[in-house]
């Protein structure tokens, strides 16, 4: 399955602590929150989804941009802990200019307030269903493998192929389950006007 990006509008901040290097900490996901629609279905996040990829060599990055790396979990600049509200980051920012004014000097400022992740599902770690209102939910419950996790400008969800055609195989087999159904309905209402 493809690389994934989502988006988290929440908590995210630079700190300097006292005679430190300056930290940038926030969370990439949060759990049990349903995501704002994307391509026609909503996304939910549970506990444990992150729990067999804590150890997976993660990069924090800017903006999901390579160019820009803050930090790294191999390299013991980053780290990633779960706790009951999420999947949170701890990254020691590198002392470079570039990234003081691209990055630390914005979010001081409160332009940059926005976490995303890019990851891959887990075979098998997606449920589909329909809620109550008509609404299609995506609930993750296993991540397979977590990339990086980002500050970020935009938190735009962006193109995620992966997910677009997991939505559509579950719509094909909804929809044949449903003609199914009405099948079978039929054929026992025709046995019933013909008293078979």
């Amino acid at each position: 399955m493809d690389k994934e990006l989502r988006s988290y509008s929440g908590e995210i901040r630079a700190e300097q602590r006292e005679g430190d290097v300056t930290h940038i900490v926030g969370y990439g996901s949060v759990f049990d929150v349903l995501s704002e629609p994307m391509w026609g279905f909503r996304e939910i996040i549970r506990p444990g989804a992150f729990d067999d990829v804590l150890g997976d060599d993660v990069r924090g990055l800017f903006n999901h941009d390579a160019n820009f790396v803050l930090g790294r979990t191999v390299a013991a600049t980053m780290t990633l802990t779960v706790d009951e509200r999420g999947l949170h980051y701890d990254i020691i920012a590198p002392e470079t200019p570039t990234i003081r004014d691209l990055v630390i000097a914005p979010m001081q400022r409160g332009d940059i307030t926005q976490s995303s992740f890019a990851f891959r599902v887990a075979p098998g770690g997606d449920n589909w269903y329909e809620d109550d209102d008509g609404v299609i939910i995506r609930e993750i419950t296993k991540v397979g493998r977590l990339y990086d996790v980002s500050p970020v400008t935009y938190p735009a969800y962006q193109a995620a192929d992966s997910s677009v055609r997991s939505l559509l195989d579950w719509k094909e087999t909804r929809a044949r389950t449903l003609q199914a159904i009405n099948a079978k309905a039929a054929r026992e209402r025709e046995l019933d006007l013909f008293n078979i």
